[in-house]
C-alpha cells in the first residue's frame, strides 16, 4: 500500500512566538509534510530565512510576497540567499495582495496587477550577480493572474478556492505546464479539524470571513456559482449588517472551499483536491480550542 499523500502547511511568524514556531517547523519536517509556506503576516521572507537553516529537507516558501512592499532587486537578492541557504528547496511565491490591504500599508498607486507582475518577475530575473534565483510562483486568482503564470512562471498558488471551479481555472495553463511534475500548483486551504462539525465550520466562517469582505474574492466566487450568497453578502455589508453575514457562508460553500469536521471527513477532501490537480494543498490550520500551535499540534497529530 503506497504512504499517503501528504500537505503541506502554512506557518505565519507571529510575534513573541517565533521560536516557538520555529519548533514546530521541526516537528512538521520530521512528520513528513510536503512542505511550509509562509504568508505576508510577521515578514514571511525574513521566517524563510530562518526555516532555511533550522530544517534540512522539507520544501519552503512564501505564499505570498507582497510585490509592492519592497523593490524587485531588494526581492530578488533576499530570495537568492534563502535559496542558496536552504540547499535549493525554497519557493519565492508573489502576489499583488489586495487593494485595501495595500491602502493600509501606505503602497502608493498599485497600477494594473497582471502587468505590475509581469514587470516585477522580468525586474528579479535582471538583476545579477547574486546567485541562482528560486522558482518564482504566482498567486492566480482570476483567469488573467493564472494565465501569466503558465506564461512567465515556475508555478500558481490559489488561496481559498473552490473546487468545483478549480478544473476551469487550471485550464488556463497550457497543457505541457498541467503536465510537468516541476510546475508547481498549490491552494492555501482554511482546515479546521474537530469531531464537533459545527464548531470546525465556525471556525472557517471566521477565517474566511476577511476575504468575503474583499470585492476581488467576491467576484472569484460569483464567477463560481455563489452569485446569490455573494449579493446577499454585499448587501449586508451595504447596510453595515455584519452580523448576518455567517448566513450565506453556509455549509455547501465551505465544503466547496475549506476543509473542517473529523479526520476522515478533512482526509477525504484533501484527497479531492490532489485528485483536481493541486499538487501541493496548503492547510491554513485553524483549531476549535486555541491558536496557530494548537492547531499545528493537532495537524501533526492527526496526520501520524
Amino acid at each position: 500500500m503506497s504512504a499517503p499523500r501528504m500537505p503541506a502547511i502554512s506557518l505565519s511568524a507571529m510575534p513573541g512566538k517565533r521560536r516557538k514556531i520555529l519548533e514546530a517547523a521541526k516537528e512538521l519536517e520530521r512528520s513528513r509534510f510536503a512542505g511550509i509556506y509562509c504568508p505576508t503576516f510577521g515578514d514571511g521572507m525574513a521566517f524563510c530565512q530562518a526555516l532555511a537553516q533550522e530544517t534540512n529537507e522539507i520544501e519552503l516558501g512564501t505564499s505570498i510576497a507582497n510585490i509592492y512592499t519592497r523593490v524587485p532587486s531588494d526581492y530578488a537578492q533576499s530570495a537568492a540567499f534563502i535559496q542558496e541557504m536552504s540547499g535549493g528547496r525554497f519557493r519565492f511565491g508573489i502576489g499583488v495582495s489586495h487593494e485595501a490591504l495595500n491602502k493600509r500599508l501606505g503602497v502608493p498607486g498599485t497600477g494594473k496587477p497582471v502587468s505590475d507582475m509581469r514587470q516585477f518577475v522580468e525586474d528579479c530575473r535582471a538583476v545579477s550577480r547574486i546567485g541562482e534565483l528560486p522558482p518564482i510562483v504566482l498567486a492566480g486568482l482570476r483567469d488573467p493572474m493564472v494565465r501569466l503564470a503558465g506564461e512567465i512562471a515556475d508555478g500558481v498558488v490559489f488561496a481559498n478556492v473552490a473546487a468545483s471551479y478549480v478544473s476551469h481555472t487550471l485550464e488556463m495553463l497550457p497543457a505541457k505546464k498541467r503536465a510537468n511534475a516541476d510546475f508547481f500548483v498549490g491552494n492555501m486551504i482554511p482546515c479546521c479539524i474537530s469531531d464537533d462539525v459545527e464548531a470546525a465550520a465556525a471556525v472557517n466562517r471566521k477565517t474566511l470571513m476577511a476575504y468575503v469582505g474583499l470585492p476581488n474574492y467576491r467576484n472569484y466566487w460569483k464567477a463560481a456559482g455563489y452569485v446569490e450568497e455573494m449579493e446577499g453578502i454585499e448587501k449586508a455589508r451595504a447596510a453595515k449588517d455584519f452580523d448576518s453575514i455567517p448566513k450565506f457562508m453556509h455549509e455547501r460553500w465551505l465544503n466547496d472551499t475549506t476543509l473542517f469536521g473529523p479526520l476522515s471527513k478533512v482526509r477525504e477532501g484533501l484527497e479531492r483536491w490532489f485528485d483536481l490537480g493541486v499538487s501541493t494543498p496548503i492547510l491554513v490550520a485553524s483549531s476549535t480550542s486555541g491558536g496557530q500551535l494548537k492547531a499545528v499540534e493537532e495537524i501533526i497529530t492527526a496526520f501520524a
